[in-house]
């Protein structure tokens, strides 16, 4: 009988349209483990292209789309997954071909608003060239963490009150297309994460810690987010920043958030000290939670 993982390959590769870290290359392994091929296309000054260079490969420019698409046809590709941080580039220094032109066209206002809407379009216009737009996560099913405390530390009864304003912080910000994190200690919430990104909203808390027991590291989907271009992401590295910052854990919608190394991850947190909490989806859908 065929698994339902098995039944995401098909004899054709799988497209990956690879920004930078070690995720693109983890689709890579998980779909050649199960005896699928792969075909990447890594966005030129964001791919890490030592950790792509043992799978067929080409590097582009990220307006390049006419090379782009050219290269995943002639591969042979129909399953396209997009992973990886690609920093949005300022409209004048795209330099679109004139594929890509054509297609910024259509996907129009999209390209001024919000990661969702430019995201959500840039699935639509794929899908209209005839690609079909799978998440990461159908691949690195084991990558996408678990519900409760994943390690040997366990948050206590405040932070469990944190991890319930950080949802509604994040929901409230994610509904405006704003991020898909914040810091919260002691209810009071200290940042929100923004297009700095994870690591820098973390350094800022540094110096806005209050006294008292540290605070949580939230991190889950905006409301309605495609799933399938940019699911909230957590390392080990991001566990390092956030005991450095003085806080105690972090905690993520466990099956909507994809973690780099989940095995690292623990490992960290348990050596640091700090939690690893998987929000369950009961927790998720409190209402005021």
């Amino acid at each position: 009988m065929t698994s339902a993982r098995e039944a995401l390959l098909t004899e054709r590769p799988v497209g990956i349209l690879a920004g930078g870290g070690p995720l693109p290359a983890q689709v890579a392994e998980a779909v050649t483990a199960r005896g699928g091929q792969v075909f990447i296309v890594g966005f030129q000054d964001f791919v890490d292209l030592p950790r792509i260079a043992h799978w067929p490969h080409k590097v582009a420019r990220l307006a390049a789309a006419g090379e782009i698409l050219a290269a995943l046809r002639e591969a042979g590709c129909r399953d396209l997954v997009l992973i990886g941080p690609v920093r949005r580039p300022a409209l004048r220094d795209l330099r679109p071909d004139a594929e890509g032109a054509r297609l910024l066209a259509r996907i129009g206002r999209a390209l001024f608003g919000g990661d969702d809407g430019l995201l959500g379009a840039l699935v639509r216009v794929l899908g209209e060239e005839g690609f079909r737009i799978r998440g990461a996560h159908e691949f690195l099913d084991r990558s996408t963490g678990r519900v409760g405390t994943m390690g040997r530390v366990a948050p206590d009864a405040l932070a469990m009150s944190d991890i319930a304003r950080g949802i509604a912080v994040v929901r409230a910000l994610g509904a405006l297309d704003v991020g898909q994190g914040c810091v919260v200690q002691d209810n009071l919430v200290l940042a929100v994460e923004a297009l700095e990104g994870t690591d820098a909203m973390l350094a800022r808390c540094t110096a806005l810690r209050q006294p008292g027991p540290g605070g949580v590291l939230v991190k889950t989907l905006k409301p309605g987010q495609e799933k399938r271009a940019d699911m909230p992401t957590i390392g080990p590295r991001t566990i390092e920043n956030t005991a450095a910052t003085g806080l105690r854990g972090v905690a993520f919608e466990a099956g909507g958030t994809l973690l780099t190394d989940p095995e690292a991850c623990v490992a960290r947190a348990d050596a640091l000290g700090v939690f690893l909490y998987g929000i369950g989806p009961e927790m998720m859908a409190i209402k005021g939670s």
